[in-house]
Order: C-alpha cells, then sequence, then structure tokens
C-alpha cells in the first residue's frame, strides 16, 4: 500500500509540474491555413486599390495631367514597399519604444523567418499587409495636389510622410503605443485614424506650401474622363474588403462582421451625398455618388468590426451628408484642394473615429452603450493624431519647398505635368 500511495503522489507530482508546459503548449500560436488565405488575399485585394485610386484621381483631372497623377499612386507601391521593408515596419511594429515608435530590432525584417507567426498567419504576411495600408496612405494624399506638384518633390515627401507620420501613428494604434494603452485603447478597426485621417489632414497642411493651381477658382477645370473615375470608384470599394475585412487577421465571424458593413455603409453614404447633391444643386451627379461611397468606405474603415450593420448604416448616411457639406466649404474658404482629400479623408476619417466610440457594440462599447470613456477615447485619438500629422507634414513642406521646391513653373503647369514632368501623354490622337 506504501509503494503504490507513493507511486500515486510521484505521479501527481509528475503531472502538477507538467500541466503549466502543457497548458503553454496549448496556447503556442499555430499557423491556420484558412486565415493564412484570407490575409494573402486581402493583401493583394488592398494593393489593388493602388490602380483602383489612380484611375478615381486620374479621370478627375483635366488630360494633360492624367499620367502625372496616376504616377502618385503607382509610384508609391515601389517607394513604400522598400521603405517598409528597410525601417517602415520596425517603427510601426518593433518592440515599443515610450510608447511613440518601435525600436530597431525589426530593421530589414532583421528576425522574421517562415516559420516566424504573428497571431494565426506567418508575420511575412501580417508584414506584407501592413505594407499595403502604408502604401495607400501616402497616395492619398496626392489627390490635394494635383496638377501642380513637382513629381522629385512628392517622391521625398513619400518616403519622409511616411517614416516620420504614417509609421509613429501607426504604432501608436496597432504596434503596442500609447492610444493602445489608453483605458479604454483607442478603437481603429482598419484606419479611420492611421490611415484616412492622417492623410486628409496632411493634405490641408501641404496645400498652404503648395498653392493654388494656376486660374483657380475662375478657370473652369473639369475631370476629363468621369468614366475611369467611377471605374476606380468600383475598383476601391472591391479592394476596401481586403482593407476591412482582412484587419480581423483571420477568415472569422469579425470579418464577415467587416465585409457586411463595408458593404452597408458606402451604400447609404453613395445614396446620401447623392440626394443631398440633388436637393441642394437641382441634379444628381455621376461623381457625387462616386464621392459618397468614397466617404461612405473611409468612414465606416475604424468602425468596421466595431458595429452592427444598423449602426453602419446611420454613419454612412452621416458621411454621405457631412463629406459633401466639407467639399463645398472649400469654395467658401477658397483652398485648392484639387480632388477633395481633406473634405472625404479628413473629414471622413475624423468623422468615422468619432462614430465608433458612440456606436460600438461588438467587441467593445460606445457612448450609446453607456461607456463615455471610450467616446473620450476616440477624441483624444483624432486630436493627437490629427496635431501630430498637421505639424509634421508642415515641417516637412516648409523644408522641402525651401530646398528643391515644391511646385512645378507657372509655364510647366500650364502646358501640364504630364509632358513636362515624364515626358508623356495620357493620350496620342
Amino acid at each position: 500500500m506504501k509503494v503504490k500511495a507513493l507511486k500515486t503522489a510521484v505521479m501527481a507530482g509528475c503531472f502538477a509540474l507538467m500541466t503549466p508546459l502543457l497548458a503553454l503548449a496549448e496556447e503556442a500560436p499555430k499557423l491556420d491555413t484558412g486565415d493564412t488565405a484570407w490575409l494573402l488575399i486581402s493583401s493583394a485585394l488592398v494593393l489593388l486599390m493602388l490602380p483602383g485610386l489612380a484611375l478615381f484621381y486620374g479621370g478627375m483631372v483635366r488630360a494633360k495631367n492624367v499620367l502625372s497623377s496616376m504616377m502618385h499612386s503607382f509610384v508609391v507601391m515601389g517607394l513604400v514597399a522598400v521603405q517598409w521593408l528597410i525601417i517602415g515596419y520596425t517603427i510601426g511594429f518593433g518592440d515599443d519604444r515610450s510608447g511613440f515608435f518601435g525600436g530597431l530590432n525589426k530593421l530589414m525584417f532583421n528576425g522574421i523567418t517562415i516559420d516566424s507567426l504573428s497571431g494565426t498567419i506567418p508575420e511575412y504576411v501580417f508584414a506584407m499587409f501592413q505594407a499595403m495600408f502604408a502604401i495607400i496612405t501616402i497616395a492619398l494624399i496626392s489627390g490635394a495636389l494635383a496638377e501642380r506638384i513637382k513629381f522629385s518633390a512628392y517622391c521625398v515627401f513619400a518616403v519622409l510622410w511616411t517614416t516620420l507620420v504614417y509609421d509613429p501613428i501607426a504604432h501608436w494604434v496597432w504596434g503596442g503605443g500609447w492610444l493602445a494603452n489608453l483605458t479604454p485603447a483607442a478603437l481603429d478597426f482598419a484606419g479611420g485614424t492611421v490611415v484616412h485621417l492622417s492623410s486628409g489632414i496632411s493634405a490641408m497642411a501641404l496645400i498652404m506650401f503648395l498653392g493654388k493651381r494656376h486660374g483657380y477658382p475662375t478657370e473652369r477645370m473639369a475631370p476629363h474622363s468621369l468614366p475611369l473615375t467611377l471605374l476606380g470608384a468600383g475598383l476601391l470599394w472591391f479592394g476596401w474588403y481586403g482593407f476591412n475585412a482582412g484587419s480581423a487577421l483571420a477568415a472569422n465571424g469579425t470579418a464577415a462582421l467587416a465585409f457586411t458593413t463595408t458593404t452597408v455603409a458606402p451604400a447609404a453614404a453613395g445614396l446620401a451625398w447623392m440626394f443631398a447633391e440633388w436637393i441642394h444643386a437641382g441634379k444628381p451627379s455621376a461623381l457625387g455618388f462616386a464621392s459618397g461611397i468614397v466617404a461612405g468606405l473611409v468612414a465606416i474603415t475604424p468602425a468596421a468590426g466595431f458595429v452592427t450593420p444598423g449602426w453602419a448604416l446611420v454613419i454612412g448616411i452621416g458621411a454621405g451628408i457631412i463629406c459633401y457639406a466639407a467639399v463645398l466649404m472649400k469654395a467658401k474658404l477658397k483652398y485648392d484642394d484639387s480632388l477633395d482629400a481633406f473634405g472625404i479623408h479628413g473629414v471622413g476619417g475624423a468623422f468615422g473615429a468619432i462614430a465608433t466610440g458612440a456606436f460600438a457594440t461588438v467587441g467593445a462599447t460606445g457612448l450609446i452603450m453607456g461607456n463615455a470613456a471610450q467616446f473620450v477615447s476616440q477624441l483624444i485619438a483624432v486630436a493627437a493624431a490629427g496635431a501630430y500629422a498637421f505639424i509634421v507634414t508642415c515641417v516637412l513642406g516648409f523644408l522641402i519647398d525651401k530646398t528643391i521646391g515644391l511646385r512645378v513653373d507657372k509655364e510647366d503647369e500650364i502646358m501640364g505635368l504630364d509632358q513636362t514632368q515624364h515626358s508623356e501623354s495620357g493620350y496620342n490622337f
């Protein structure tokens, strides 16, 4: 009996010692092929948004600037992809340093192998998914600068801005930085603050140094090809499913919810913009409906996985009306935001981030659920990200303008940037 009792005690002791090890083994992250496949597809969908944006912006400029405008979207696919490998990823997602930026431990993807995991997906896939966000963000700014910025100045600005503005803000929200450590943490499901607010407010800052286009606002500067713009809007909406639903970082119910809200909000916003314009201007326009779709996509981005489809409908309607009003204010305030980057992305991103704090009911609670603290966290995030992006962009704009210059010569602008910056023409009849 004593031997049997001793054996039992020894076995119980061994089991007790092994239990933590077994628990660790069970909790260790494992590769999920379904999640990995979905994130690979989502990354490709987000990259497809760049040609979509090129068409959307390219159709809205005059024919003499179509290639120049489209190049602003395409060239950052090269510039930012390389920047992200070298230093961008580690600033955004390296080990936290004082809550403001990541350390250099992931410089040049150091330490990442084919076996490295980020949750249930390979870290390479996570890094590439995040790279697509960095690429699209700087391209959004180009809409405000179209038809007058030097291509060389834009390239320098793109690399510096991504490094000094986008990467740190991405760390604040998604990389374990100070906004993620607020109580409660600031919510940004797919980039309302990180992507849209930062790009929209930066566009406004750079306009201050760039000035108005020659002839604006007295000369008519109509879009040269609205069919291109409509095609671009459709591609943007298609790619946005990867942008928002992919941000669940898994093929799960949250991704399904984000997919649904990314359908409802832009649909409602497009209709809201169209009817607002119909009432205000007398007729609905194709450009207005397309702009409303994008405004709805922008506004639902921070809330996509946190709100129900019903609240997505409310956010979409609000975005369509608010962003339409913001674009109308351009004429009254007399600033030249060529393609309404601030009115749609800056205003829409801020509205969406704040609306998230009001209407969150899934995975988090907002103001309507009695959680006023979440609403306050959203206001802090909007104010901090907006102020930081604006100030740093002003510094970059001043330095670039005083060194290589931001703007093309008047003669070059009149001739068109396709010829003067690229020695090409979008159309050779």
